[in-house]
């Protein structure tokens, strides 16, 4: 039986679910029974109980190189029209797994144990927050292969300002850590050795936040974008009305008045 090719470590008293990518063979390629089993291992660690924070992270010395060029390859012959029987290219299971990146309720870290390209970028660039160490790069190869980078786009923009993104796309050329967290595409960068530590650290001030209330803040800024400034005036003002009347609200505030911990912090979760 073939190894998998992403490893998913569910929650325990932590409140913490790890996913890996761990096929460095080929550089955590986004091939088609990866993006699989990825989408499996988010769909059982989001619908864990315990899960209050996922962190995706990869095997070896690269993140994520993108699709997997071999596979793609196999499915046109050398004309490009279809190979009978092989499946279409392209890399149709990504968008389901960023939408449920977005949408799903627990903050999602990526900690970025090596250097990112193309569709690499586009799974990170899903995520809530992205700790990056110094000495990794990044680039979008797509127009150096003859390629687009079309579905990642969607992702991308929502991080790094149009322009910034599209010099980057156009020249396909490799930035820093330092340069891509001044661009927004990472958000914090960790000294060489303390990757870790920054990922930790995170993940101790999420765990203090309320689970319900965590959830919908995550949509805010994705909500708000969509919406008139009158309507969105109007929908946020309900929502906050709902907040203070909720049992979180009331617990929360109840805790702050008697200066002791929310009933949802753990002692893990105590920073």
């Amino acid at each position: 039986m073939d190894e998998p090719l992403v490893r998913l470590d569910l929650p325990g008293e932590s409140g913490v679910a790890t996913i890996t990518l761990d096929s460095p063979h080929n550089r955590n390629a986004l091939s088609r029974r990866l993006l699989s089993e990825l989408a499996a291992a988010l769909d059982s660690a989001v619908e864990h109980p315990a899960t209050r924070v996922i962190v995706l992270t990869g095997a070896g010395p690269v993140f994520c190189s993108g699709a997997d060029l071999k596979e793609q390859r196999a499915s046109a012959g050398p004309g490009g029209e279809t190979v009978p029987g092989a499946p279409a290219a392209g890399v149709g299971g990504l968008p389901a797994i960023l939408t449920r990146v977005w949408s799903c309720p627990q903050p999602v870290i990526c900690r970025l144990n090596g250097l990112a390209r193309a569709g690499g970028v586009g799974l990170f660039s899903a995520c809530d927050l992205v700790v990056a160490p110094t000495g990794v790069s990044f680039s979008f190869t797509e127009v150096r292969l003859g390629l687009v980078p079309a579905i990642i786009t969607v992702p991308v923009l929502r991080r790094v300002a149009a322009q910034s993104v599209h010099r980057l796309f156009l020249t396909g050329e490799v930035i820093d850590a330092a340069r891509a967290r001044d661009i927004g595409l990472v958000d914090e960068v960790a000294p060489a050795g303390e990757l870790d530590a920054a990922v930790e650290r995170i993940v101790g001030m999420l765990l203090r936040g309320a689970p319900e209330a965590l959830a919908l803040t995550k949509q805010l800024a994705r909500t708000v974008a969509t919406l008139s400034t009158q309507e969105a005036f109007d929908r946020l003002a309900a929502l906050s009305a709902e907040r203070f009347a909720s049992d979180e609200g009331r617990e929360g505030m109840l805790a702050f008045a008697e200066k002791r911990d929310p009933a949802w912090i753990t002692a893990t979760g105590r920073a």
